[in-house]
């Protein structure tokens, strides 16, 4: 069972507050016992000042009293309360003066010199002229509750209330503590798009700070070798065109000297060689795509990138007259890395342009957050659909392809944190393949 909440913040909040609480309460608790104490003193001192200004009278009354008749003097109420009462007494018991509210109060006779304490009363008694008379003064001790419960309740309730204020300053405190760790939490998690620039520390806790230096540092070895990564599979593009634009020159050169009765095999060798320089292009844009660093640092324009790549594909396939390509005059920034986005839009036009009706426009359009290419052709299956994004799989065209065109697309897609939907028949349309890829603006050029 867990006690505490996963929260560092709800842990701190909760704990403190319940510190606090306790605390308070240890607190008060103390505090009411001293005040207790403290009021006890200041009730037993006024019950012993009474009975030290009674003496005199007391004194006087014997005096008048001298024919020892008589049930005693009873003075009138001074007030509407009288919280205090006295009786005084010769030294036979004998009662001489007593105060409006003694009847009602029953103070015992015969109590001893000091203070006293009965079930109901707290008394003082004083003896005077060698024990002859004999002041006793009387107080409920309910009223002494009374003015300690007022009091307490005039010292608690106010507190007790700050309590919801004291939590809610403790949280709110909290909080703004830990705005520069929450920064740097999302910083980290933003880089799981593939971002690999350093991660602000500034603002955090020195327990903190050797954190972010460690996971810059981490950043730093990662930015490295996915550096190593692609200049390795730029040298490895080269190496491998080389080759292969060598051999397929010279297939070429030898169909152009042999006599026409042997040219059909070099033209099969050619054929192969063509199709081999088409997949090692596909290989090496599909380990670009999986390897990571596919977020810039700094935000492009995709507008340009993508009018560069329509200009190219036309100009090679002769078919720029079946490109519609719409996109804003503004431009489309976006934190995407340009050479990323031009393999993902390759691949989307020429699939399109491949294995669509070849009397359809293409249609291309290019919005401020997504990517959308749709074909005219045949409908494909929502089953289908799914086995397309493995490499190799292709479709039931029978146009030429390697069958890693989606699969490259949708490896950018998941490296970038782009969403990539498919649909097929296009929305609106009898027939037809369309692929969405949203997602483009991104978190820096937001």
């Amino acid at each position: 069972m867990r006690l505490l909440p996963k929260s560092l913040r709800a842990r701190l909040a909760t704990g403190l507050s319940v510190s606090l609480t306790l605390l308070w309460i240890g607190a008060s608790l103390f505090a009411g016992h001293v005040f207790q104490h403290e009021t006890d003193e200041v009730f037993d001192s006024t019950l012993r000042e009474v009975a030290e200004r009674i003496l005199p009278l007391a004194y006087e009354q014997m005096l008048a009293d001298e024919d020892g008749g008589g049930g005693g003097l009873r003075l009138p109420p001074v007030g509407s309360h009288e919280f205090i009462s006295y009786v005084v007494r010769d030294g036979n018991g004998r009662e001489l003066l007593r105060s409006s509210a003694a009847d009602a109060m029953h103070i015992p006779a015969g109590l001893a010199p000091g203070f006293q304490t009965t079930e109901t009363l707290r008394t003082y008694t004083e003896t005077a002229v060698e024990g002859t008379i004999v002041v006793t003064t009387a107080e409920y001790l309910d009223h002494r509750r009374h003015v300690f419960g007022g009091a307490v309740g005039a010292f608690v309730w106010p507190l007790l209330a700050l309590l919801p204020l004291t939590a809610l300053v403790v949280w709110l405190a909290i909080l703004l503590s830990f705005r520069p760790v929450i920064a740097f939490r999302n910083a980290i998690e933003q880089r799981g798009r593939g971002n690999l620039t350093p991660v602000d520390g500034g603002g955090l806790p020195s327990e903190l700070s050797p954190v972010a230096a460690a996971v810059n540092a981490l950043l730093a070895r990662l930015r490295n070798a996915l550096d190593a990564e692609r200049s390795f599979t730029a040298n490895s593009a080269h190496e491998l065109r080389t080759p292969i634009a060598a051999a397929l020159a010279q297939t070429q050169r030898l169909i152009a000297e042999m006599p026409e009765v042997h040219r059909e095999r070099a033209r099969s060798i050619e054929s192969a060689l063509r199709r081999l320089t088409r997949l090692s292009e596909k290989l090496l844009q599909l380990a670009k795509a999986e390897g990571g660093g596919l977020i810039a640092e700094q935000p492009s324009d995709l507008a340009g990138v993508l009018a560069l790549v329509v200009d190219e594909i036309g100009r090679s396939s002769d078919e720029d007259d079946r490109i519609d390509l719409i996109m804003p005059d503004d431009g489309v920034p976006s934190d995407v890395d340009p050479d990323a986005f031009a393999v993902l839009a390759r691949n989307l036009i020429e699939n399109a342009l491949k294995h669509g009706a070849p009397d359809e426009t293409v249609e291309i359009v290019l919005e401020r957050d997504s990517l959308t290419v749709r074909n005219h052709g045949p409908v494909v299956a929502a089953d289908e659909v799914e086995r397309l994004m493995r490499p190799f799989e292709r479709g039931p065209s029978r146009s030429d392809g390697s069958g890693l065109g989606l699969a490259i697309v949708a490896a950018v897609c998941q490296g970038a944190g782009l969403d990539m939907t498919i649909g097929s028949p296009v929305a609106g349309w009898p027939d037809g393949f369309s692929v969405r890829v949203t997602g483009l603006a991104g978190s820096k050029a937001a």
